[in-house]
């Protein structure tokens, strides 16, 4: 099956002026299931305790979804109410999350003394860290930092020695050359302590006029409530970025070359893909593996980074990514050789999860129409489905 560890169950509110974003569990289980995505890594989230909620309904199989890697709240700016927190109370915060049953946890806005109490506590629990980072200018922390800190997985960008502290990340990183000795330095770095990279190819896309590999093969917008597709303009109608479109260019380029470093099995799947009604995540894992090829990566090594590598870097390889004896019995069969043509991926015939067999078409259909409010009355309050309120209110008066 495959694993996305920068999974997002996130929707924005689709017009309220009361929530910026919310995570929608229920629909977008059945979603990320239906393609193929056995284990889900949700990487940060605004509502912690409906993500424990979440896993605990899927796990107990009241709710049908992927295996839900719990994340819990940011660390760091990301988090609505973050503050300056000491290392006694970010201790404290990781030993009560953990006590829960987080999976791990994610860092985005976290400054290097954030970063350093989060993954020592982090460890001590056996959890991995993964973090949204910058390049050190206004209290961010690069990934060399992070590195020395203990981190164990960096997103989006590689960022390091090809970073200028007194810039903001991206700029900088879209002009990347990936023959010069910063860049080179840095991949070496990520080598030498066998650090992770989740590239999130198709993150930029979502805030662009691309449209390679963001076409349908399955009704996506028909997943949502006529409210929300009548609410939406055309995508044809979104405005370019010349910032995002290079970003896609470099994380392509600078990806490949990575691999090319003998980095391809540090690379991970993680789609970063909240929806604004246009696509769901579960389908983009897809338009991942196919950006990756685009990119020059082959066939072969996308399909193991979208599955025993991203297992690895989550800490579950023991459990999951391959098919061995005494693993997780979690499969996804597909129509077409992915080898030959890696949108084959698309084509998912049968999903299996702990053994037991999904039809995707049937999950699909228990989706369709259903995601989002049905109208203006509904916006503020659609995603709190009673059982997964009532879960999460008892998970949270249990342990407070």
């Amino acid at each position: 099956g495959i694993v996305d560890v920068h999974a997002h169950f996130r929707m924005d509110a689709f017009g309220s002026d009361s929530l910026e974003e919310i995570d929608e569990f229920k629909y977008n289980s059945l979603a990320y299931l239906a393609n193929g995505v056995t284990s889900a890594f949700a990487n940060g989230v605004y509502f912690p305790y409906m993500e424990l909620a979440a896993k605990r309904l899927v796990n107990s199989r009241q709710w049908t979804g992927p295996r839900i890697w719990a994340s819990g709240p940011y660390f760091g700016t990301a988090r609505p109410d973050w503050k300056s927190y000491s290392k006694e109370e970010i201790y404290d915060q990781v030993d009560y999350w953990a006590k829960l049953g987080l999976d791990g946890f994610k860092t985005k806005g976290g400054n290097p003394e954030t970063i350093k109490h989060l993954v020592d506590r982090a460890h001590y629990h056996g959890l991995t860290v993964a973090g949204h980072l910058g390049s050190g200018y206004r209290n961010t922390t690069n990934s060399i930092t992070a590195i020395d800190l203990g981190i164990d997985r960096v997103e989006h960008i590689l960022g390091g020695y090809v970073l200028d502290s007194t810039q903001y990340a991206y700029p900088v990183w879209n002009k990347v050359d990936t023959t010069s000795q910063a860049f080179k330095k840095t991949v070496q770095y990520y080598l030498d302590h066998q650090v992770y990279f989740d590239a999130t190819m198709i993150a930029p896309v979502y805030f662009t006029t691309l449209k390679e590999g963001f076409d349908y093969w399955k009704d996506e917008r028909s997943m949502f409530t006529p409210y929300v597709r009548n609410l939406l303009p055309s995508r044809d109608e979104q405005e370019g970025s010349d910032l995002m479109d290079g970003l896609y260019m470099a994380m392509q380029r600078s990806t490949k070359a990575f691999y090319d470093a003998g980095g391809g099995d540090l690379i991970t799947l993680g789609t970063d893909a909240p929806s604004h009604g246009y696509f769901l995540a579960g389908f983009s894992a897809h338009r991942e593996m196919q950006t990756m090829v685009k990119a020059g990566i082959p066939e072969e090594a996308v399909l193991k980074i979208a599955t025993q590598n991203s297992a690895n870097a989550l800490g579950k390889g023991s459990l999951l990514g391959s098919v061995d004896t005494g693993k997780l019995a979690d499969l996804v069969v597909v129509k077409g050789n992915p080898i030959e043509d890696i949108t084959n991926t698309r084509n998912v015939q049968h999903v299996i999860k702990g053994g037991q067999l999904y039809h995707p078409q049937d999950l699909l259909e228990q989706v369709e129409g259903n995601i989002g409010p049905s109208g203006e009355s509904e916006v503020n309050s659609w995603f709190r489905y009673p059982e997964l309120e009532q879960k999460a209110q008892q998970i949270k008066s249990h342990h407070q």
